[in-house]
């Protein structure tokens, strides 16, 4: 039981939740399975599960509960920090995403036609899109 071993699984399970896979396997299995929706209880169990598979004896593994409910915990809620950096990630990467194509759109004015459009950022349809703004500005 290793520092770098927990924390894989705590990134692994925010990286998993974050990206949307937690969502596709609900898709697949037809069920929802709210344990691992949130971040905070699909990283408990795992890390805890994990901590529990370490012990070759369940009496050793009994005695020591206390700590490993301790870095279950705090692996739950490193996880709780780790999804709004990555969160913050996304965030900024949407934002210059829409800098990189508003700049591009404003130097290629002459040459676009009036069916052209600028690509959207997926998950960001509606009026603060780019392509929204780019027809509304020309059109």
């Amino acid at each position: 039981m290793e520092f770098w071993d927990i924390a894989s699984i705590v990134f692994a399970c925010t990286a998993a939740n974050h990206l949307g896979l937690i969502l596709a396997i609900e898709a697949v299995i037809h069920r929802h399975l709210p344990v691992i929706n949130c971040i905070k209880c699909l990283t408990f169990w795992s890390v805890l599960a994990y901590c529990l598979v370490c012990y070759d004896d369940i009496a050793a593994a009994i005695e020591e509960a206390p700590q490993l409910l301790a870095i279950s915990f705090l692996s739950a809620w490193s996880a709780i920090w780790l999804d709004l950096f990555m969160g913050m990630i996304d965030y900024l990467y949407i934002k210059v995403y829409e800098q990189i194509y508003s700049a591009t759109d404003e130097t290629d004015t002459d040459t676009l036609s009036a069916t052209d459009t600028v690509p959207d950022v997926p998950g960001r349809e509606g009026s603060d899109g780019i392509a929204a703004n780019y027809q509304e500005n020309n059109h």
